[in-house]
């Protein structure tokens, strides 16, 4: 316990999911009973990422008598930005007077895609024709997504404590109080440390600010517990006591009930004259809500991906195996996996599916000129691919045409997508770049005056290091410890993301494993590099696209 104090990093505690509310219509469902129609059930089946394997979430109600159901009983997912969270939806026909479903069930058609699909799709509603029996029409079925309200409120509370326990030996204590969330199995899980106020046992903390479901998951009765601590410099803090409370006794603010005593098991055991060991006063406590990243999606936000790739010498010749460029008929290279790690997430969020794509470093044909951003695709214009297949066959199809040279120049690349970012700064684009590239940059400073330019843009820049190069300058650009300069000027937010992609190749050699953790960890942090760019900008989403009404039943059902 002790422990798990000092290595509480605020910035790195994973806030339970923002949870998305799914709800499932049908139209047109085949006709599988001699007398009657069909009495339908929607089962959906998630996805593991490693294993590849199905396991049931959950299913809606069945509804008797028909191939048109509206379900009411919903599917409520946790939703994750970073992750590919493929689902597949089985709709099958129940024999009602049966209680056992995997007996008596008729199959009548499937579907899969993901809840970024849903999520991304216009008005937050995805219709899809289901299929799975040969040569038959197994109709339609239609996901909106909505995400629970209780996900986007943020609590600011203000607490103070009364004669609590001195515990330094030529002082009064220091204390801290450490706020804990309960989990469903009972164990708890910290969720804020406040500052430490030095010598006194009457302390004042400052407000703080928490988002609800950090404090409680969405349950406004689960438990919230709060130590009392004693801060020491070697750091064995003394415990002076505890008390628990709950999101929903903190939101009715400033009373008698919000005063809690503060109490210590040990010497309660031990003391018969033990009262407590101090109490806690709640002083205040509002809640508000913040706009999140799905109200943004929802309200027609499109992300705009562009892929830039490094065409430098280092790689090696592509047609040697020893090459990061090379193409092995057997598996993919590490630019193609980045690049279709990262692009498969983000293209549920882009509804055109045209990615530009560009290249750096190399001598083009015919002339020999060398080029820091040039289309992929070979026509001098018209950076766009088709989907993320489309970026990877304009990728090799450079490999063979295009000489790899050199320098590394990263700014042509910044400064081009940066020019597209500037003309749209309404907040109906968000621009996601991901560079990919095997060795150290050759014009820091320009990139570095690029990228503090950038930063005022509706513009993210994801760089992936891949080989086996030394990285360190690229720690300098991505503003995590220390805000990006230049000239002086510091960026006005972080938008860089580097991370060196050996950090996250699986031993066992699964390639779906290891792509799947380099975009969760590089994407975490888009959805609130978005946030804070709409924030910055005093941008609300626009309310979210009315999605059609469900589709007119036809009258000769």
């Amino acid at each position: 316990m002790m422990a798990s104090i000092g290595e509480f990093d605020p910035l790195n505690t994973r806030v339970p999911a923002t949870k998305i509310e799914v709800t499932v219509s049908c139209r047109s469902l085949l006709d599988v009973d001699t007398f009657s129609k069909s009495d339908p059930v929607v089962v959906l089946y998630l996805q593991a990422v490693g294993t590849k394997e199905w396991r049931e979430f959950g299913r809606t109600e069945v509804i008797d008598n028909t191939r048109n159901p509206d379900f009411v009983r919903k599917f409520v997912l946790d939703f994750f930005f970073e992750e590919k969270q493929n689902l597949r939806f089985d709709v099958y026909n129940v024999d009602s007077r049966s209680c056992n479903i995997s007996k008596h069930k008729d199959f009548l058609g499937q579907t899969f895609c993901t809840l970024g699909e849903i999520i991304g799709s216009t008005g937050g509603r995805l219709e899809r024709t289901l299929s799975g029996i040969p040569g038959k029409k197994c109709g339609v079925i239609i996901f909106a997504a909505e995400e629970l309200s209780n996900c986007r409120d943020i609590a600011t509370m203000q607490l103070c404590a009364n004669k609590l326990d001195k515990k330094d030996f030529f002082g009064k204590s220091d204390p801290f109080l450490v706020f804990y969330r309960s989990n469903e199995d009972g164990t708890f899980t910290i969720c804020h440390k406040t500052e430490v106020i030095k010598n006194t046992l009457n302390p004042v903390w400052q407000p703080f600010t928490i988002p609800v479901r950090a404090l409680c998951n969405g349950d406004y009765d689960r438990t919230v517990k709060v130590d009392v601590y004693d801060w020491d410099r070697d750091g064995s803090h003394d415990f002076i006591g505890e008390f628990t409370t709950s999101y929903r006794e903190l939101s009715r603010g400033q009373n008698q009930f919000n005063v809690y005593e503060v109490l210590n098991p040990k010497k309660k055991g031990k003391k018969k004259k033990y009262i407590n060991s101090g109490t806690v006063t709640l002083l205040s406590f509002k809640v508000e809500s913040e706009y999140t990243f799905v109200d943004f999606i929802r309200g027609g936000t499109q992300l705009n991906f562009t892929v830039a790739i490094d065409f430098t010498a280092s790689n090696g010749n592509p047609s040697q195996p020893t090459s990061l460029h090379y193409m092995s008929p057997y598996q993919m290279n590490a630019y193609a996996m980045a690049l279709k790690a990262v692009g498969e997430i983000i293209q549920d969020y882009d509804s055109d599916k045209l990615f530009p794509a560009y290249g750096f470093g190399a001598k083009l044909p015919p002339d020999g000129k060398i080029s820091h951003a040039f289309p992929l695709g070979g026509d001098g214009d018209n950076p766009n691919c088709v989907g993320i297949e489309g970026v990877l066959e304009a990728y090799f199809q450079s490999l063979r045409t295009v000489q790899l040279y050199g320098p590394t120049n990263f700014a042509p690349v910044i400064n081009k997508v940066a020019n597209c970012a500037a003309e749209i700064t309404d907040g109906s684009q968000y621009f996601v770049l991901l560079m990919i590239t095997d060795g150290v940059i050759s014009d820091m400073v320009q990139t570095k005056e690029a990228v503090v330019n950038a930063a005022s843009l509706p513009l993210s820049i994801i760089i992936v290091g891949v080989g086996p190069a030394e990285f360190d300058a690229m720690e300098e650009l991505d503003g995590d410890e220390v805000r990006v300069s230049s000239r002086g000027r510091l960026a006005e937010r972080d938008i860089v993301q580097f991370v060196p992609f050996r950090d996250y190749i699986d031993r066992s050699g699964n390639q779906v494993l290891s792509m799947a953790r380099l975009a969760k960890d590089v994407l975490a942090e888009i959805p609130d590099q978005l946030l804070s760019f709409m924030k910055s900008r005093g941008i609300e989403p626009r309310p979210a696209l009315s999605s059609s009404p469900l589709p007119e039943l036809h009258r000769h059902i």
